[in-house]
Order: structure tokens, then sequence, then C-alpha cells
């Protein structure tokens, strides 16, 4: 893939990776890439742009450019990039498609966070992985589902959430498919999650783990009333609806990826469907495999302590 104007995004107010990006940076400009990073990095005294441009030791052709980005210029001028990368956790990654509200370059993930099911790969060999992949390689990228959610607005996100919010009682609410009734809802809340998300919200609240290749959207009831809700995956064509009925007790909120949150009033509800901007991510190894290597080293899926044999 042809690769000229990279976009980094750094572990928000994590001021001890910004050595990283710094060093990033730096390899990149030398190799005649343009850089785009956050603006608050330009008053930044261990980033120091001015004495990075003259570290710049360029044997070929002509260094990148250095730029700054706002969250304004992810809507205005999306096109302009044409990769981002991340450095931190899973919601680093998160916060990138939530910059990116419509198209999103493809999104590489060095694992400097605590947490990586998205991050795949390792910062120490970031020059090998990315001369291969803007090389002959080139990359994997995998289309992972978003939701895109409406209130008054589309919010594309991974996880949608309806809950009591700061009310000391439980949330009424009503759950719709396609604007057929199934059910009404008392508990704590209710987390609609993608594949993707499946690993995070929904995976503490009790819902299951699935594969992001899914086409699917998980409905996971958090702290029901009632111990009938079980987890259930509902194709992701379905349009779903959650509202709070009239004669409810209280409001409930609702908040996408976290982020958003809004009152519910009686009366109200939140409609969640399928975006039509998928999140691209690049894969560590084909056909999302790589998938299974992080719930592996990440939550030990699978592993038990071996029987012993039955000798004497």
């Amino acid at each position: 893939m042809k690769v000229k104007d990279v976009f980094i995004l750094t572990k928000p107010w994590d001021q001890s990776l910004v050595v990283q990006t710094r060093q990033l940076t730096k390899w990149l400009l030398e190799n005649g890439y343009n850089v785009h990073v956050e603006n608050s990095f330009e008053g930044k005294p261990q980033f120091d742009a001015a004495a990075l441009m003259k570290e710049l030791d360029v044997t070929t052709g002509e260094p990148g450019k250095l730029g700054y980005w706002t969250p304004e210029m992810c809507t205005v001028k999306a096109g302009g990039f044409d990769f981002v990368i991340t450095l931190g956790g899973d919601g680093t990654v998160l916060y990138a498609s939530w910059l990116f509200q419509k198209v999103i370059p493809p999104v590489l993930s060095f694992a400097l966070g605590s947490l990586g099911f998205l991050t795949k790969f390792d910062f120490t060999n970031y020059a090998e992985t990315l001369s291969r992949m803007f090389g002959d390689d080139g990359v994997t990228v995998g289309l992972r589902l978003r939701f895109e959610g409406t209130i008054m607005r589309s919010i594309p996100c991974g996880n949608s959430k309806v809950d009591r919010g700061p009310n000391p009682t439980m949330a009424t609410t009503e759950l719709y498919a396609n604007d057929e009734f199934l059910t009404s809802v008392a508990a704590d809340g209710i987390c609609v999650a993608t594949p993707t998300g499946s690993t995070a919200y929904s995976l503490a609240a009790g819902g299951g783990l699935c594969h992001p290749a899914l086409p699917g959207m998980l409905v996971t009831v958090i702290c029901a009333h009632s111990l009938t809700f079980r987890p259930i995956i509902l194709p992701d064509s379905m349009v779903l609806r959650i509202g709070v009925p009239y004669n409810a007790r209280t409001t409930s909120w609702v908040s996408f990826d976290g982020r958003d949150r809004a009152e519910l009033n009686q009366g109200d509800y939140v409609t969640i469907v399928a975006s039509q901007y998928p999140l691209p991510t690049v894969q560590y190894r084909m056909d999302n495999k790589d998938w299974f290597d992080s719930i592996k080293r990440t939550m030990n899926w699978g592993d038990r302590i071996a029987q012993k044999g039955g000798g004497a």
C-alpha cells in the first residue's frame, strides 16, 4: 500500500509515552513520511519539535513534514490521512474509532497499555514492522463492525449502554427489534456490543466472547432483577431500540463506548444499528487468527492445570 501521511494517536494523559511518540515520529520523518501528532505535543518539552527536526538523519530523499492534528480535523480531513498508528491499549484504539466518526484509515496498534485484545504489535520492533508493511509486504486488514447509536445525533461506537445512572433504583426499559417489542427489562442496564466489544463491558456483565468476523449484536442485561435473562446474539441487520417507558419510575442514561453520556427521560429512546463505516484494523495474523492469540494471552482462555497421571 502507498502511505504518505501518518496519523499518530498516543494514549491521552500518559506522559510516559511521549518518548516513544518522539522516537516513532523521528523514524517516520527520516524515511520521508509526513507525520501528524496531537496538537498538545507542540508544547511538550519532552517532545521538543524544534530539536527533533534538527536531529533528523536523512540519507536519501527528503524528510517528511511534521503536523499537528485536532479532533475537528478527523471529521473534515479524514481522507487526508493514509494510516493511523496508536500507542497505548485497547482504549486508545476505541478513541481512534471515536475520533473518526465515518471513514477511518487502517489502524495499526502497538501494545503500550494495560489491555491487549486489539493491540497486537510489539513497539520494540516498530521499525522492522513498519518497513515491512509500508514496503512490498503490505498489510492484512480486518473490518470490524461498529454501531451507530442515535438519540438526536449519530455516533459510531463499539458498545452502547443504557443504565440507571446515578439513580439508586433499577432502570426500567423496553427492548425492540425492527419495531417489534421483545421484552421489558428491570435491571441496572443493558449493554449492546459488537463482536469486537464482546471482550469489554459486555464480558464483565456476563456476556460471551464473540469472534470479530461474526456479524452480530450482543445484548447483555446488567444485573437483571429476573434470573430468566440470558445474553443473546442478534443479527447485525436488525434495528434495535431501547426506550424508557412513560410509566418508568426514574430516568435512564445512555453512553457510547463510555462517552457522550446523556439522560433519557420517560418516552425517550435510543436506536442502535450497524454502521456503514467499519473499523479497519491491521492484523498480526491472517483470517483474524490473532484474536485467539489475544484471548489466550490476556485471559488465559482455555488454560487449566493438567490432571496427574493415575500411577500407584
